[in-house]
């Protein structure tokens, strides 16, 4: 089941922050901001506009503040949850920023690998590190990350799937496949449109919302098996591509 919440665009990374409000990250040079936003009317509440050098990048929340990691660096930054206001500035050890999440001790970060890491959210050290694989096959292009009920979800680049990982073992337990809601939106006429990008749980209320970069919607949706056998392997409903 799927519910539009309201029309959103240009979201590079999305989180819930409680009391149905979003907080959201967003990409491009000279637009990239965090933004804390409304999530049944789409009203940006608050608002940092980022350096035009920065790309903005994966998101997440612990305690009061909200980390923010940046695209082709390995730097990011912190910024109070109550008045976006810029905290500080740290350095991580992924060779590139792409997504973040947190289970409230450690920060699951991504690179656009197939690696996830945990890292300490105080010395941003590694704790551990995997590759992600599904039946021992390697899965790169990790993106946008939410912790959900025990597993790391993630979107793959480029694909209409999201990978639920163990975060023990960097196994994929299962895939979420959302093909239907983008073909949707092109169907009806949103050509401009770009990737899936962005995952957002509601723990208290057991609510999951996504949406993509460019998206004009944000989608809450309820996962159900399938109904019936999928027709081709997950190499075919998602195809990865290795090449970037």
């Amino acid at each position: 089941m799927r519910v539009e919440i309201f029309r959103f665009k240009d979201v590079k990374r999305l989180l819930y922050g409680g009391n149905d409000t979003l907080f959201e990250s967003t990409g491009l040079y000279g637009r990239s901001s965090v933004r804390k936003v409304d999530l049944l009317s789409g009203k940006v509440k608050l608002s940092y506009k980022m350096d035009e050098s920065l790309f903005g990048e994966g998101l997440t929340l612990l305690g009061d503040r909200l980390f923010q990691v940046t695209w082709l660096t390995n730097i990011g930054f912190t910024y109070d949850q109550h008045n976006l206001s810029k905290m500080g500035k740290f350095v991580h050890p992924m060779k590139d920023g792409w997504g973040l999440a947190t289970d409230g001790n450690v920060i699951f970060g991504s690179d656009g690998s197939s690696k996830l890491y945990q890292l300490d959210p105080v010395t941003w050290k590694v704790i551990k590190k995997m590759t992600v694989s599904y039946r021992d096959q390697e899965i790169p292009l990790l993106n946008e990350l939410e912790y959900i009920s025990g597993e790391v979800w993630a979107n793959v680049w480029q694909t209409d799937c999201i990978a639920r990982i163990s975060h023990d073992s960097g196994n994929v337990h299962g895939w979420i496949l959302l093909h239907q809601l983008r073909q949707n939106l092109l169907d009806s006429g949103h050509k401009g449109i770009d990737v899936l990008n962005g995952i957002a749980w509601d723990e208290q209320n057991k609510r999951l919302f996504v949406t993509g970069k460019l998206w004009p919607k944000l989608y809450e949706i309820q996962v159900r098996p399938l109904s019936s056998p999928v027709s081709g392997n997950i190499n075919e409903l998602c195809p990865i591509r290795v090449n970037i």
